[in-house]
């Protein structure tokens, strides 16, 4: 029941941001606050989270330097973070990556999903 429950707010999500709203840079940067404790984006200097420089376009769980979980490295193959991928994620992640070790609950406002990567794309190359 909790699969089903997971895959309707990821559902939930990639419907509501995919373009209910428009992506918001400076709402994403205040959105992003809650990330920086872990993460940062403007250095490729991993903290408690892997640095997130570059992330749109890039395979999940390969950041030199980062020890990842096994089931973030299991989940990255093949894919890459995309708007869709992140949204789902940024949502759930511990229901997107079960096993995950990142601690964050996720982003329960589909609109800061969509600002967020909207802030993280100015700091990547692939958009």
């Amino acid at each position: 029941m909790s699969r089903i429950i997971a895959a309707a707010c990821t559902a939930a999500a990639l419907l509501l941001s995919s373009s209910a709203f428009a992506q918001d840079v400076a709402a994403g940067e205040t959105v992003f606050k809650k990330c920086a404790a872990c993460h940062n984006v403007d250095s490729d200097k991993n903290k408690i989270g892997p640095s997130l420089q570059g992330v749109i376009g890039r395979q999940p769980g390969i950041v030199e330097g980062f020890k990842y979980s096994k089931a973030m490295t299991d989940f990255g193959a093949g894919k890459v973070w995309d708007d869709a991928q992140l949204t789902a994620y940024l949502a759930n992640p511990r229901g997107v990556v079960k096993g995950t070790r990142m601690a964050f609950v996720g982003l329960k406002d589909p609109k800061e999903v969509t600002d967020v990567i909207a802030y993280l794309k100015t700091f990547s190359t692939a958009q």
